[in-house]
């Protein structure tokens, strides 16, 4: 939805135009999955797909919030009476960033906000982080704060975490916040250091492909939380704080001096230290310019979130086994999983072969079409109007 329709949107709802409006994407991770809370590298790329916030100051404590994509009316919240973990409906989300910001210290004295957002939710593609970071971002520029993107993204997160319940990493908040057009977001979790790394797929004659699988996830559910739990279990077993620390030539060792803790533990080390050094690997063939190198990686990567994290499902599944059978050069789930989507990696001639041959193997299986489209990379959070 474009920022004049949301503005109008607004008007109609609150009986005056805002004082601006504000986008921030979706996203898509290449490379480095459940690595976030663990201090390791990820390497998400923004989305053209965006959550679009009207809003205006109100000096009267009162947040006003409205979704054009939920159904209800307005929500009303005084936000001298926020509280963490009481309301687990979308407005959770702007209510959440405006109780991080306030926890922090900085005199939000309430809002009116009108959202409407083309990221699809459910997908895995960080719809709740787009919503979020929409919001830091206005609240942050109508009042003047001074914050910068990764710092915004920062309390994104803790509202995500503290406030609505989800204990995610910073990643999705940090690619909606810091990713620029045409690059992927090569981040360190541990220090919030950045690098942006050209992906210009076109012109080297590759896309990249979302499949949508239309299976709605949920990290809230408890499976997120467990595996989380689990990685900071195998960390403290190894006198490690984060498992980060532990050192891809020293996993063999490492899951060793595991052999007394739970075997999901182990595995859910040995997915989280072999996925940090697939982000290492990526990263060397983006920069040495062998993108079609980097395939078969993605397929790795699948195949340890399937097996060791086992956080895939049927669908997620049949999109890598199809694609890679037509000839795609690699695929993996992206995202939290259970649901959700994944990405193909593609020659640009065989786009259309591919995407075919998903749709049939979904229709052959009698799973619900999915959903695909290109992610090209895009720009992070930014001032609209």
């Amino acid at each position: 939805m474009s920022g004049p329709s949301v503005a109008d949107g607004f008007e109609e709802l609150y009986g005056a135009a805002p004082e601006g409006v504000w986008a921030a994407p979706g996203r898509v991770n290449l490379i480095g999955e459940y690595t976030d809370f663990n201090d390791g590298f990820v390497m998400p790329l923004a989305l053209p797909h965006t959550a679009v916030a009207a809003v205006s100051r109100r000096t009267d404590g009162v947040l006003r919030v409205h979704s054009a994509d939920a159904p209800g009316g307005v929500v009303r919240l005084a936000v001298d009476d926020l509280v963490p973990l009481s309301d687990t409906g979308w407005a959770a989300y702007p209510a959440g960033v405006v109780w991080a910001l306030r926890e922090a210290g900085h005199a939000i004295s309430g809002a009116d906000i009108h959202l409407a957002s083309t990221v699809p939710t459910g997908a895995g593609l960080s719809s709740s982080a787009a919503l979020e970071v929409v919001t830091a971002l206005a609240l942050n520029d109508l009042y003047e704060l001074g914050l910068s993107a990764p710092e915004l993204a920062v309390l994104a997160q803790r509202a995500e975490n503290a406030f609505v319940g989800v204990p995610c990493g910073v990643m999705d908040q940090m690619a909606s916040a810091c990713c620029t057009d045409g690059h992927a977001l090569y981040l360190d979790t541990r220090d919030l250091s950045q690098r942006q790394v050209p992906f210009d797929l076109a012109a080297v004659g590759l896309e990249l492909l979302v499949v949508d699988t239309r299976v709605k996830h949920s990290l809230g559910d408890g499976a997120y939380a467990e595996r989380r739990a689990g990685c900071e279990t195998g960390a403290r077993a190894l006198g490690a704080r984060t498992l980060r620390e532990v050192e891809y030539a020293h996993l063999p060792a490492a899951l060793d001096r595991l052999a007394g803790e739970a075997e999901n533990v182990r595995r859910y080390v040995r997915h989280v230290v072999s996925d940090n050094h697939r982000v290492e690997r990526v990263i060397g063939l983006l920069d040495a310019g062998d993108v079609r190198a980097v395939g078969p990686v993605l397929v790795e990567g699948h195949v340890s979130l399937r097996d060791d994290l086992r956080v895939s499902c049927a669908e997620l599944d049949l999109v890598v086994s199809s694609a890679v059978a037509a000839g795609a050069l690699g695929a993996r789930m992206t995202g939290g999983g259970f649901g959700g989507s994944a990405i193909v990696l593609v020659e640009t001639a065989d786009a259309d072969t591919v995407t075919k041959a998903v749709l049939e193997a979904f229709a052959s299986a009698g799973h619900t079409a999915p959903r695909v489209f290109p992610a090209v990379p895009s720009r992070g959070a930014h001032r609209v109007s």
